[in-house]
């Protein structure tokens, strides 16, 4: 996983409300493409959505999905859920043969 620079919000660009969404939704979206920075479309002053290019959605999925592996070895190894290289070899060489 690569370090990736996130562009920084423009709260003057990058907050919307719905309304302007809806009546320039392509011409955000070209925005989005040119900048790479998420939109926030607003409903009655509040946050409602974060629209994001699919590169950034992957971005941030694969970043959960790392963290996650990392959280879930971290519990295996507080649980002592683990095996030694050694016998994990043994294992493998029993289950698939050794390799020559």
């Amino acid at each position: 996983m690569t370090a990736v620079k996130k562009k920084t919000m423009q709260i003057t660009e990058d907050i919307i409300p719905l309304s302007q969404f809806k009546v320039q939704a392509s011409k955000v979206l070209n925005h989005l493409h040119e900048t790479g920075r998420s939109v926030v479309i607003t409903q009655n002053g509040r946050p409602s959505a974060v629209v994001m290019t699919p590169e950034e959605f992957d971005r941030l999925r694969e970043r959960e999905d790392f963290v996650m592996a990392v959280e879930e070895g971290r519990s295996d190894a507080k649980s002592r859920r683990m095996i030694e290289t050694k016998d994990l070899e043994k294992s493998m060489d029993r289950k698939f043969g050794k390799i020559k």
